[in-house]
C-alpha cells in the first residue's frame, strides 16, 4: 500500500470522498485547466518547435537513392511535360473503352431487336351491371 501525504485535512477529505481536483476551483489543476492566473497568460510563449529539413541520404522502400536524387532534382518544365503526356495517354485509353463499350452494347441492341414477337391483345373485362336502384 503507498503512503498519501496531504498538505492539510482539506485536502485529505477530498481524496477520500474521491472528489475530482479539475472540478474544485482552488486546486492547481482546475486553474490550469480554466487557465487561471499564472496558468492563462497571454503574454507566455510557446516554445517553437525547430525545423529541420531533411535531405535524402538512404534508399527508401524499393526506391533507390540514385532514383530519389534524380527525381529531386527534375526540372519543372520536364515534369509539366511528363504530366500532360500521361494525362493525354489516360483520356486515349478512356476514350478506346469507351468505343469498345458502344461497340458492344449495339451488338447486343441488335441481337435483342431481331426476335421481337407479337405481343397478345388481352382480353378487357366487361364493366358487370349495377344492382340496385339510386338512393
Amino acid at each position: 500500500m503507498q503512503v498519501q501525504i496531504f498538505l492539510n485535512k482539506k485536502c485529505q477529505r477530498s481524496y477520500r470522498l474521491k472528489r475530482n481536483p479539475r472540478d474544485i476551483p482552488w486546486t492547481v489543476l482546475y486553474r490550469r485547466k480554466h487557465k487561471k492566473g499564472v496558468h492563462g497568460e497571454e503574454n507566455a510563449q510557446k516554445k517553437r518547435t525547430r525545423r529541420v529539413i531533411q535531405i535524402a541520404s538512404r534508399a527508401v522502400g524499393n526506391v533507390s537513392l540514385e532514383a530519389i536524387l534524380a527525381k529531386r532534382n527534375q526540372k519543372p518544365e520536364f515534369r509539366r511535360a511528363q504530366r500532360e503526356q500521361a494525362i493525354k495517354a489516360a483520356k486515349e485509353a478512356a476514350r478506346a473503352s469507351k468505343s469498345e463499350k458502344k461497340a458492344a452494347n449495339k451488338a447486343l441492341k441488335e441481337k435483342k431487336a431481331a426476335p421481337s414477337k407479337m405481343k397478345i391483345p388481352k382480353p378487357t373485362k366487361t364493366q358487370q351491371p349495377r344492382v340496385g336502384g339510386k338512393r
